[in-house]
């Protein structure tokens, strides 16, 4: 957060990173709740009354967006901690010596902020490691299909990819409200600073043409 009007380079560039990420976790969100609601068992006119139903795309393109979308998150998530990995080892040396050596070395904002991005990760790393697992499973997804079993059952992996998943969306949805004001202020400073270039380059083309 910056307490100017204009922002610096490494905000900026942590916004479009944020951007990014958002973007794509709204994608893998949508897709993961179509598949939560739209299983892939049932046959027509069987169990499933949602078999063949098309909502805006078709299976294929869901399943297509869902894989594309959560590669594109994690490569971007594992950017976005990279860049704050400097932070992430600071609260937790403080975390562990307030844990240790009962010192107070951080405010209750800040233990909620850890907190809440410890449960993002977590729920990430379970998340992307069985979403891994369905990308490079060699079974296909019609009836009678076989997954190799690695550490667990297929629908052992199914149930962790899926609730991990939940429990991820909510954390998320959680640590943007925490941010909500540095969102909000950064968002519009980059605003302004688009408007302002675009405003820039129809001036000297206007400029160029005389």
């Amino acid at each position: 957060m910056t307490a100017s009007n204009t922002l610096s380079s490494q905000t900026r560039r942590n916004w479009w990173i944020d951007a990014l990420l958002i973007t794509s976790a709204v994608v893998v969100s949508l897709t993961g709740i179509y598949f939560l609601f739209l299983p892939v068992g049932g046959y027509m006119g069987g169990r499933n009354p949602w078999y063949g139903v098309t909502i805006l795309f078709d299976r294929s393109t869901w399943d297509w967006l869902h894989t594309w979308g959560g590669v594109a998150m994690i490569t971007i998530a594992i950017v976005h901690l990279s860049l704050h990995w400097s932070w992430v080892v600071s609260m937790a040396r403080r975390l562990w010596r307030e844990l240790t050596c009962h010192e107070h070395c951080i405010n209750r904002h800040s233990r909620l902020n850890v907190l809440v991005d410890t449960v993002v990760v977590l729920s990430f790393i379970l998340s992307a490691i069985s979403g891994i697992y369905f990308l490079f499973s060699p079974g296909g997804q019609g009836r009678g299909a076989v997954y190799p079993q690695v550490l667990f059952s297929h629908t052992t992996w199914d149930m962790i990819h899926t609730w991990s998943a939940v429990i991820l969306i909510s954390a998320a949805l959680i640590h943007f409200a925490i941010h909500w004001q540095w969102v909000v202020k950064v968002t519009n400073k980059v605003i302004r600073g688009l408007s302002s270039t675009s405003a820039a380059q129809m001036g000297e083309r206007v400029i160029g043409s005389e």
